[in-house]
C-alpha cells in the first residue's frame, strides 16, 4: 500500500514527467517565397493541419524549423535538396526535373488539356497512388509524397500588348523549365526561369515578357515590368509536391506519419480549389495595383480562336515526349493514354486529344 500510495503521489507531483509530449523536429523548406499562395499554404494549411491533428491526441507535437524563400537551396535544387536530407520536409518544383521526374512532365507536355486545377490535382493524385512507375519515380529519389501542386492558368504578361499569338514571334519570353516547350512553333524564344527571376529578367531585357501563372505573378510584382496581361487562359499544369526526405519519414512514429498524410491530402484539395477561386482576383488587384503606373496594368483580352490557334502551331509535343520517356525504359506512351483518359472520365474537353 506504501508503495501505491508513493506512485500516486509521484504522479500528482509530476504528471508532466508520466505523460510527457514527445517532440519531433523538424526542417521545412522552400525556394520560393510564402507569399506565393502555395508555398505560404505549406504553413497555413500542411503544418497547421498536421499540428492540429497531432494536438487531438496530445502526444506528439513538432517543432518546425522554417527555411521558405530559398534560404536553403534555390529553385533548380528542390529535389536533390529533400532527397538528400538538406531539408527534411520541401516543396519539389517538379517542372525544373524533367530528367528526374519524366512521368511528371505528362501536363507540361499536354498544353490546354485541362483548366480546371481540382480536377488535375484530382487525377494526378489517382495516378499517384494507382501507376507504380509514377509512384516510383519519387519514391526512387528517397522522397514521400505528401501533397500535391498545381498551377492556375497561363498568360502572356509583355512589355507591349499583342493582338493575337502571332505577335509572339520573335520574342524572348520567359517560362520555367519545361513549359518553355508551350513556345514552340509560335517563332518565340524561351527564357528558361523561374518566378524568383521573371522580374529581373524582364526588368534587364534578358526577356520581353513572361509565360506565366496569376497567383504567381502577383506576388513577385511582375506587372510593374510588364503590364501587359495577354489573357489566353492556357491551361492548368501539374506543378509539383510536398515531399519528405523518405529516411526522416521512416523514423517518424505511425502517428505523426498518418497526421501528415491527412494535411496533404487537405492541402491538396485546399490549394485546387485556391487555384480558381484566387485566379480572377489576383488578375483584378494586379490592375488595382498598377493603375497608377505608367503605363498602367491592362488585361488585354485575346479575340475568339487566339487560344485554339495557339494550341494548332504547336509540334506534336506529347507523342515527343511520350516516345523520350519509352526510350528510357519508363511507360511514356502508356501513361499519357492514362491522364487523357482520366481528363476526359473526369468530364474535362481537351483542346486538342494528345494521345490520339
Amino acid at each position: 500500500m506504501k508503495t501505491l500510495l508513493g506512485t500516486l503521489t509521484a504522479a500528482a507531483a509530476f504528471p508532466a514527467a508520466l505523460f510527457a509530449q514527445e517532440t519531433v523536429y523538424l526542417t521545412v523548406a522552400s525556394s520560393h517565397p510564402t507569399v506565393v499562395p502555395w508555398v505560404g499554404m505549406i504553413q497555413t494549411h500542411f503544418m497547421a493541419r498536421t499540428d492540429e491533428i497531432l494536438a487531438e491526441s496530445g502526444e506528439y507535437e513538432i517543432e518546425w524549423n522554417e527555411a521558405f524563400g530559398g534560404t536553403l537551396y534555390k529553385a533548380n535544387a528542390t529535389l536533390s535538396s529533400v532527397e538528400q536530407g538538406i531539408t527534411d520536409v520541401g516543396w519539389v518544383f517538379s517542372f525544373l526535373e524533367p530528367a528526374q521526374l519524366p512521368l511528371s512532365q505528362v501536363s507540361t507536355n499536354t498544353p490546354f488539356a485541362t483548366a480546371n486545377p481540382p480536377v488535375l490535382l484530382e487525377v494526378m493524385e489517382e495516378l499517384l497512388e494507382t501507376n507504380d512507375a509514377f509512384r516510383a519515380e519519387w519514391e526512387d529519389h528517397n522522397l514521400k509524397v505528401l501533397g500535391l501542386t498545381a498551377t492556375d492558368l497561363y498568360d502572356i504578361y509583355t512589355k507591349e500588348p499583342l493582338t493575337g499569338i502571332a505577335d509572339i514571334d520573335g520574342m524572348k519570353l520567359s517560362a520555367p523549365g519545361v513549359l518553355g516547350s508551350w513556345l514552340r512553333g509560335t517563332g518565340a524564344n524561351a527564357v528558361d526561369g523561374a518566378l524568383t527571376t521573371f522580374y529581373t529578367d524582364v526588368q534587364t531585357g534578358v526577356s520581353d515578357g513572361a509565360l506565366t501563372l496569376a497567383l504567381g505573378a502577383m506576388p513577385i510584382k511582375l506587372y510593374e515590368v510588364a503590364p501587359y496581361i495577354n489573357r489566353f487562359d492556357a491551361g492548368a499544369a501539374f506543378s509539383g509536391a510536398i515531399a519528405i526526405n523518405n529516411d526522416t519519414w521512416e523514423t517518424l512514429p505511425e502517428d505523426v506519419q498518418n497526421a501528415m498524410i491527412e494535411a496533404g491530402k487537405y492541402y491538396t484539395v485546399s490549394h485546387g480549389q485556391d487555384m480558381v477561386d484566387r485566379h480572377e482576383l489576383m488578375l483584378n488587384l494586379m490592375v488595382e495595383n498598377g493603375a497608377d503606373q505608367d503605363p498602367p496594368v491592362t488585361i488585354v483580352p485575346m479575340p475568339a480562336g487566339e487560344r485554339q490557334a495557339w494550341v494548332d502551331m504547336l509540334p506534336d509535343l506529347a507523342g515527343e515526349w511520350a516516345a523520350s520517356v519509352d526510350a528510357q525504359g519508363a511507360p511514356g506512351t502508356e501513361f499519357l493514354a492514362e491522364y487523357m483518359d482520366a481528363l476526359r472520365a473526369a468530364g474535362e474537353t481537351p483542346a486538342r486529344d494528345w494521345d490520339k
